[in-house]
């Protein structure tokens, strides 16, 4: 009885997150400090250990990665009337936070009179991009001259080094620093809770004001169930049947022609169905994929609901697109 009773106390405990402790050091400094509660002995580490590793990893964040103008011989010269040298602007430059939601590249620019100091608030920029803080210095022009530079801004995720075959004439790339987040911490508190050990995880995120830490967290948590959403479908009772296929040495696998078709054969269940299928499973280019998650689209039954001019209204999306996602549901016709 005292198994049963364990077993029960531990199926029906609630995990949650809380939030206890967020400030704002700076415009490019937020901090966050949260909690998760109860874990069993030895989960906050796992749990800790991959936030860490996909919070810093795997956050995409948006930076300038190359500039343009033809009056910059190279980069170690100078330029008349301005008092830093091209390195030091391109240095400014780099540490220049933006916040978007963009897709591949896009031009911005500077057209600057001077004299005066040239900040942030300078940079003209695409409708989709924003500047995290205005104030950041970039250059001051000591004599009445024009400085005219373009840029080229990426949103990806890690960083790039600039190497030797990046530089081209009168454009030099900038070695891009896209995490967002600039440092992670968790740590562990161990109590007995009756005759179970239980922990407690705390997680500070530190970011460079893009995103807050809770949205960094909820991006992390998400990339880490897109890793995972293959091993969901890994006990499928129709594949897996492992006590009469003793003898069978690889695993088929699974379409998503395979997991649409058992969605619309359980009429019944049709909805629970689809809304457990995600759209990693349509194998998707990956700006499609990628517009359709920051519209909120993560499963199959959310884009099922969505009309052709829905789809058209995200942004960066195009005739084409939708043709292909139609394309790729056409076997919906086969089980409807």
């Amino acid at each position: 009885m005292t198994m049963v009773r364990e077993k029960i106390r531990v199926s029906t405990r609630t995990l949650q997150w809380k939030c206890v402790e967020s400030r704002i050091d700076s415009k490019r400094l937020y901090y966050g400090r949260f909690i998760l509660s109860p874990l069993m002995k030895g989960q906050a580490d796992t749990i800790g250990i991959a936030m860490r590793r996909v919070l810093l990893g795997e956050i995409e964040g948006t930076c300038i990665t190359r500039v343009k103008s033809e009056k910059i011989p190279h980069e170690y010269s100078t330029i008349v009337g301005i008092q830093e040298s091209v390195h030091e602007i391109l240095m400014n430059l780099k540490e220049i936070v933006l916040r978007s939601n963009l897709y591949g590249t896009r031009d911005a620019s500077i057209c600057f009179k001077g004299p005066g100091y040239v900040t942030a608030q300078d940079i003209i920029l695409p409708p989709s991009v924003e500047i995290v803080d205005n104030t950041q210095h970039i250059a001051n022009v000591t004599e009445p001259v024009n400085l005219y530079i373009g840029l080229q801004i990426e949103r990806n995720r890690g960083y790039h080094i600039k190497t030797l075959k990046n530089f081209q004439d009168g454009s030099y790339p900038i070695d891009a620093v896209f995490m967002p987040v600039r440092n992670v911490n968790h740590s562990i508190h161990s109590y007995v809770n009756g005759n179970e050990k239980q922990e407690i995880l705390f997680l500070e995120i530190w970011t460079n004001g893009s995103l807050t830490p809770k949205e960094a967290l909820y991006e992390a948590s998400r990339n880490l169930i897109d890793l995972f959403i293959p091993f969901l479908h890994a006990e499928e009772e129709d594949n897996f049947n492992l006590e009469n296929n003793q003898h069978k040495a690889t695993l088929p696998l699974f379409t998503f022609h395979d997991i649409l078709a058992k969605a619309k054969l359980r009429k019944n269940k049709k909805e629970i169905a689809l809304k457990s299928i995600f759209i990693d499973q349509l194998e998707l280019p990956p700006r499609i994929y990628n517009c359709l998650k920051r519209s909120n689209i993560h499963t199959l039954f959310e884009l099922l609901n969505n009309s052709q001019e829905d789809l058209l209204k995200i942004e960066h999306f195009c005739v084409e697109d939708v043709k292909y996602i139609l394309d790729i549901l056409e076997i919906e016709k086969h089980f409807a």
